[in-house]
């Protein structure tokens, strides 16, 4: 069996930037543990696998350890490839997913993504997070899938070298750090061990949280934001009631096959 292969760097717009993606069209779905293999050999926070359903598609995500409910970058990728290189002459594309109906549509060189928002709510001072991370935050908030640790400055969430195993003990799978950006309206950086991700270069999903935080805080409803992990990412993000619009850049850096 030969399967394509694409691997996309997501919110960049040039390669060896942003968050590479692996995505593989298929016909039909492959048994999960297929899948998760296939993840685990690309060894990329996360693979995204994609069946035709009528004029829209089935969307699944696996990062090297797991399958997961929402991933914004692989979803980025995706989108790029369906609208830049499967089916140019279309504007827009949709993808059903366990997070449901996520949209992806051009607008000039970048993607526009629609997802859901993810708010997080204020949790008391947690010993065990600032231990986690090495300093303690000037806030912390609980999304359902995150913590979200917020500091005051840009210049500590850059200093951040978080305790991969303690966070991996903590009670939510993900780790949101952000701050004020000295550029851009926020930074973020985002820790997912528990899940195979000790960082992720750039976190779509994370941005579902960090958005309405950020819109709440600042009284302005259209953000810039920056991951500022090792590799970087840059993208725009709007607040539309209980939705989170992103947008961002692609850069293809690899097409190749999968020979099973």
């Amino acid at each position: 069996m030969n399967i394509p292969l694409f691997q996309i760097d997501a919110f960049t717009s040039r390669v060896f930037g942003g968050n590479p993606a692996a995505v593989c069209p298929l016909a039909a779905w492959l048994p999960d543990e297929t899948m998760q293999a296939i993840a685990a050999e690309n060894n990329l926070s996360e693979t995204a696998f994609f069946v035709p359903r009528g004029e829209d598609y089935d969307l699944r995500w696996f990062t090297p350890a797991t399958e997961v409910d929402l991933c914004g970058h692989a979803t980025l990728a995706t989108g790029a490839l369906v609208l830049g290189r499967l089916a140019p002459d279309r504007r827009s594309v949709r993808f059903h997913t366990r997070s449901g109906v996520l949209a992806v549509a051009r607008e000039g060189e970048r993607f526009v993504m629609d997802f859901p928002a993810r708010p997080a709510t204020s949790v008391p001072a947690d010993a065990r997070v600032t231990a986690a991370l090495g300093r303690a935050p000037s806030a912390l908030l609980s999304a359902e899938r995150d913590y979200l640790a917020v500091f005051a400055d840009e210049g500590e969430v850059r200093a951040l070298a978080p305790d991969q195993a303690a966070l991996m003990a903590l009670d939510r799978p993900g780790m949101i750090v952000t701050a004020p950006g000295r550029e851009v309206d926020f930074v973020s950086r985002f820790f997912a061990p528990r899940m195979g991700v000790p960082e992720d270069p750039v976190t779509g999903s994370a941005h579902c949280t960090l958005t309405p935080y950020w819109v709440e805080r600042l009284k302005k409803h259209m953000l810039s934001a920056r991951q500022i992990s090792a590799r970087g990412g840059e993208l725009d993000c709007e607040l539309k009631g209980e939705r989170v619009v992103m947008k961002g850049r692609a850069a293809f850096y690899l097409e190749g096959t999968i020979h099973l």
